[in-house]
């Protein structure tokens, strides 16, 4: 018998709860863009955890809805978004297939936006800024387009050579937040940095082992967003350093099953809002 007889194919799980999970968590990593799924999609998507439909029949399903909608009708153009992308996700997360390069996040960011951003799959060539309310308005410094490669680049080698075997658990939690937070900060991609990155950080936790509270990306994917800002943002004349606090509690209920209490309220750079009334 030759090796490649011995290899399976991986067809669709017919888990109903980890399929439901999957759904649950590119539905809510698209409420960081404030986008919300059509009652289309929800109809579709109970049809592929039963076993209904595969994920190729509801992509070609969507797609086919969209063609007969108003394309100028903005609220029908976010949910198409949120429709495509969130199935994607969702398949993305039940392909336990993976590897640990830039070139995959790209890919990841190919497969999401294909079809919706011109550039899907593509670094920027532009700078960008976006203003953000735990910052009263004010934006991160994000790298600048003409160096996005090599930092991520060197992001990735260091995490590779990285010995976790040295760390206890309080610092392999830490050690994660801060690799998510570094390579979120590059924002290499012109729309969809978070979602893109939220589904690589996944995929890179299940291929290390963990077990991976997709709940918390359901739940709290604005909170893990506004986390990673924070994490990223100094202003030292009025006090205010990059703080990981906040990013870590996510991690801890992600991996560990903890209960911190995940406020975004909490988020905000409160020197930033004094003498603003």
């Amino acid at each position: 018998m030759s090796d490649e007889e011995n290899y399976k194919i991986e067809n669709e799980i017919t888990d109903t709860a980890k399929k439901q999970e999957y759904w649950n968590t590119g539905i809510g990593l698209n409420k960081v863009d404030n986008l919300e799924p059509s009652k289309y999609l929800l109809d579709l998507s109970k049809k592929n955890i039963n076993g209904e439909l595969k994920y190729y029949e509801v992509e070609n399903l969507l797609k086919t809805y969209y063609q007969t909608q108003n394309h100028n009708d903005i609220r029908i153009q976010k949910e198409k978004e949120c429709d495509l992308v969130s199935l994607r996700i969702a398949q993305l997360l039940e392909d336990k297939s993976f590897g640990f390069s830039p070139i995959i996040l790209k890919n990841i960011h190919k497969y999401l936006f294909k079809d919706i951003y011109n550039f899907a799959g593509n670094y920027r060539d532009y700078n960008i800024s976006k203003k953000e309310p735990i910052l009263n308005g004010e934006t991160l410094k994000y790298v600048n387009y003409q160096d996005i490669e090599s930092y991520l680049d060197y992001d990735f080698k260091e995490e590779k050579d990285f010995d976790y075997s040295k760390l206890n658990t309080d610092e392999l939690i830490g050690h994660i937040a801060k690799f998510t937070s570094s390579i979120w900060q590059v924002h290499p991609f012109g729309e969809g940095n978070t979602r893109t990155i939220a589904v690589f950080i996944e995929k890179y936790l299940n291929n290390m082992g963990f077990n991976v509270n997709n709940d918390m990306f359901k739940e709290y994917s604005l909170y893990f967003r506004n986390t990673l800002v924070r994490s990223n943002y100094g202003n030292i004349p009025k006090g205010i350093y990059p703080i990981f606090d906040y990013l870590i509690m996510f991690f801890e209920n992600l991996l560990q099953n903890k209960n911190n209490e995940l406020k975004n309220s909490e988020l905000y750079a409160k020197e930033l809002f004094e003498n603003n009334n």
